[in-house]
């Protein structure tokens, strides 16, 4: 079965924007489980800018799934995910000013640093995945890192998908199937919503979670959090 975590920063973002709790990031995530998603995933940066280091803390005795933290190693981030020791760290490429994720690691330039990285979150007990692209020569890399699963980076997929959707999914399908000769677990996100999600899974059934976030959050606010959340199961079927 392929699981759904739903990635939570929007909500933080909204909050944000405003000040105050409102809406209530912590509760979120606990509605988001009750509704059936079977994990919850944060991305805080440095600026804290949606999700905020204070929440991470806060969010961790709460989720009752899986807890997933993403981003950039920095010491700031290790520190904060080997306080907080969460199910799984999703290790992301991406600079303090990036808007959002935009590419996979190389994983032979950083392959000494992943390896670190991998060992330092294992040390803890915390199951580490690796953002990765298509590019069958960064899964092989990957797989020295020590990782125990990659992510997929989903973008170019969702990109092409509108008009050519059988080439969309050809490299996804290749390297997902690399990644399961190597006996890596398998993820993917980014930019996956209603439309594109159960091509790709029919496609891939043998995906361990997808990490769902802007699409799903943009979507409840026309079919409300709990249909929303039963749809995008409903592709994983």
């Amino acid at each position: 079965m392929t699981k759904l975590s739903v990635n939570i920063n929007k909500v933080a973002t909204l909050r944000n924007a405003r000040g105050g709790n409102v809406p209530n990031v912590a509760q979120v995530a606990q509605d988001c489980e009750r509704f059936g998603a079977e994990g919850i995933t944060v991305h805080p940066r440095p600026d804290e800018r949606h999700i905020r280091y204070a929440d991470v803390h806060e969010l961790r005795p709460l989720i009752t799934t899986e807890f997933n933290i993403e981003g950039y190693p920095s010491e700031s981030f290790v520190k904060l995910v080997t306080d907080v020791k969460p199910h799984q760290v999703t290790l992301v490429p991406d600079p303090p000013e990036a808007l959002t994720s935009n590419a996979g690691w190389d994983t032979v330039k950083n392959l000494d640093f992943l390896i670190r990285m991998a060992d330092t979150f294992h040390a803890y007990g915390i199951r580490v995945s690796i953002f990765v692209d298509t590019n069958l020569k960064n899964l092989e890399y990957a797989k020295r890192c020590g990782t125990d699963r990659v992510e997929l980076y989903t973008e170019p997929y969702a990109s092409l998908y509108p008009t050519n959707r059988e080439q969309a999914v050809a490299p996804f399908v290749q390297a997902a199937e690399m990644a399961r000769e190597l006996g890596l677990g398998l993820n993917a996100g980014h930019d996956l919503s209603l439309v594109n999600l159960a091509y790709l899974h029919q496609h891939i059934p043998w995906l361990d979670e997808v990490s769902i976030g802007h699409a799903l959050i943009a979507d409840a606010l026309y079919l409300g959090l709990e249909n929303t959340i039963k749809q995008y199961k409903q592709q994983l079927i």
